[in-house]
Parts: C-alpha cells; sequence; structure tokens
C-alpha cells in the first residue's frame, strides 16, 4: 500500500515525470503479486489514482502506442495458453475448420455486422455519416472490430472446453485474426488518409 500511496501522490503533484512513476508502477505491481492476489488489481488501484489533467493526457497519448501496440498484444498471447509448435504447428493450426470458422467470423463477419448494420440504419432512418466520414472509414472501423482478446479467448473456452484441441486452435486463430485484422485496418486508414491528402493538394493548387 505503500508504493501505491507514493504513486498517487506523485502523479497529481508531478504527473509529467514518468521516470518515477514507472518504478513505483513496478513496486506495487510486485508487492500485489507477492501477496497472492491477481496482479492485474495492482494496475486498477494504480488506474484509480490518476487524475484526469492535460499533463496525464500526455503521457497517455505517449505510452499509448507502447500500451495498444505492445503490452496488450504480448499479454493476450502469453494468456492465451497454448503452444503454437513453431511454423508448422502454426501452419496446421490455422488450416483446421475451427481456425477458418474464427478467422472468417473476426475478419469478416465483424466488417459484415459493424457496416451492414451502419448500411441498414442509414438506409431506414435516414440518418447520415458525419462530415469528413466516408464507408471507407465505417469498414476500417468494421476491420478494427475484428480485433478480440479477452472476451474471444473466453469463448473459445466455453464453446470447446478448456483444454482441448479445438480450443486451442481458435484461440491461435482469435491471436490471428486480430494480428490481421489490425494490419488491414491500418492499410485501409493509410489508403484513405493518403487519399485525402492528394484530394486536399488538388484543391489548393
Amino acid at each position: 500500500m505503500l508504493g501505491l500511496a507514493t504513486f498517487a501522490v506523485v502523479v497529481r503533484r508531478w504527473p509529467g515525470r514518468w521516470w518515477l512513476l514507472l518504478p513505483l508502477a513496478l513496486l506495487t505491481w510486485g508487492c500485489v503479486h507477492a501477496s497472492g492476489v491477481h496482479a492485474t488489481v495492482a494496475g486498477v488501484l494504480l488506474a484509480f489514482t490518476v487524475p484526469i489533467s492535460p499533463a496525464t493526457q500526455r503521457l497517455e497519448r505517449r505510452l499509448r502506442p507502447v500500451s495498444a501496440g505492445v503490452a496488450v498484444p504480448v499479454f493476450a498471447f502469453c494468456s492465451a495458453g497454448v503452444t503454437v509448435g513453431g511454423i508448422a504447428g502454426l501452419g496446421d493450426a490455422l488450416t483446421g475448420r475451427v481456425a477458418l470458422g474464427v478467422l472468417v467470423g473476426l475478419v469478416v463477419g465483424k466488417v459484415v455486422g459493424i457496416a451492414g448494420t451502419t448500411l441498414l440504419v442509414a438506409r431506414f432512418t435516414g440518418a447520415t455519416l458525419g462530415v469528413g466520414i466516408g464507408w471507407v472509414d465505417v469498414v476500417a472501423v468494421g476491420l478494427l472490430g475484428g480485433i478480440g482478446f479477452t472476451v474471444a479467448l473466453l469463448m473459445s473456452e466455453l464453446a470447446f472446453g478448456a483444454g482441448s484441441a479445438h480450443a486451442d486452435d481458435a484461440k491461435i486463430a482469435v491471436l490471428a485474426a486480430s494480428v490481421l485484422s489490425a494490419l488491414l485496418a491500418s492499410l485501409l486508414l493509410r489508403l484513405r488518409l493518403r487519399a485525402r491528402r492528394l484530394s486536399t493538394s488538388d484543391l489548393d493548387g
């Protein structure tokens, strides 16, 4: 509790000093873990102590790429609890019917569900997309919806039973679909941004 209390004081008085906050957060995490309580509780408690201010928002923006791009995927992969078995094992797992179903459901199904529902709402209610938002953006959001970690991994265990071969294949497919969805969405959004820039430059010219 001393580490948590110190973190709470520092983050309120000197929110920009990440080099001091990080060791305090690690110390709190280590103490909670050593006490036998699930270590994720430490993250929740630390988050409750962080005030909303311009300084903490700037710090959050700086750490967001590391958190979303590294910490969360590594955590999901380690928490999946499956043995990949190298390239050959990965190929075998992803070519099974269960894995293919999960891949199609997350990568394609999410796009159909999100973009299709948006289209139906716009068609039958007269609602329109916001200024500057096109249907390409809606499709990109649908692709981002294919990124699934905790809930998708939990559903695979509930559907096939924890520790079963099908459950392991489904978990690997969830992780693969998350990576594929993120890559496709990033590519689509980059192309969209490039098209907007070219359009703006043509208008300025």
